[in-house]
């Protein structure tokens, strides 16, 4: 049986979004799983949109598109605005709270909210709020399981000052934990 999940990154260009996305597919390839990467951002990098939709099977992918992704990480107002309604039925929605103000209309999708920014900002870590969203979407959806992910930091970084994949792994494992006492 297909296990094929779909899942959305979507925020500002600069927010870390596409990074989310290669670092799960990565890790979900060296989890033995079949996956694509398809980003997608506006004409500015820094400040413009950005997506990725990172899709992980067992089995061959077929497309490694969808119009209607299983799973949406959202980092900002206007992602959630955007894409809230193209989530699946009965799917996951994880939001960047310090950049939305509003709840899900939705009553029919699982909805995790964390403070990311705040976070970040109490770790001295302010451009490691992507991976704090990302530790704790992993931990509280298992698509990959975190205790792996965190194994692939200097793979992932590969040609990275040391410093760099130090606060980014801090940063994931900060999430895990965030996830594990508040979700």
């Amino acid at each position: 049986m297909d296990d094929e999940k779909q899942i959305l990154f979507a925020g500002f260009g600069g927010q870390g979004v596409l990074s989310m996305g290669q670092f799960l597919a990565y890790a979900a390839m060296n989890d033995g799983k079949q996956v694509s990467w398809v980003p997608s951002y506006g004409a500015e990098m820094r400040g413009g949109t950005a997506n990725c939709l990172v899709t992980i099977s067992s089995e061959e992918i077929y497309s490694p598109l969808t119009e209607h992704p299983l799973m949406a990480v959202v980092l900002n107002q206007p992602s959630l605005d955007k894409f809230e309604a193209l989530i699946k039925p009965h799917g996951w929605l994880v939001i960047n709270s310090s950049m939305v103000d509003r709840d899900s209309e939705r009553t029919d999708l699982t909805v995790l909210k964390i403070p990311v920014n705040e976070l970040a900002e109490e770790m001295d870590n302010a451009r490691g709020a992507n991976m704090i969203l990302l530790g704790a979407y992993l931990e509280k959806t298992g698509v990959v399981r975190a205790e792996d992910a965190v194994q692939h930091f200097e793979a992932v970084y590969k040609g990275k000052k040391e410093i760099i994949i130090q606060k980014n792994r801090e940063a994931f494992l900060a999430g895990v934990e965030w996830a594990k006492k508040n979700w």
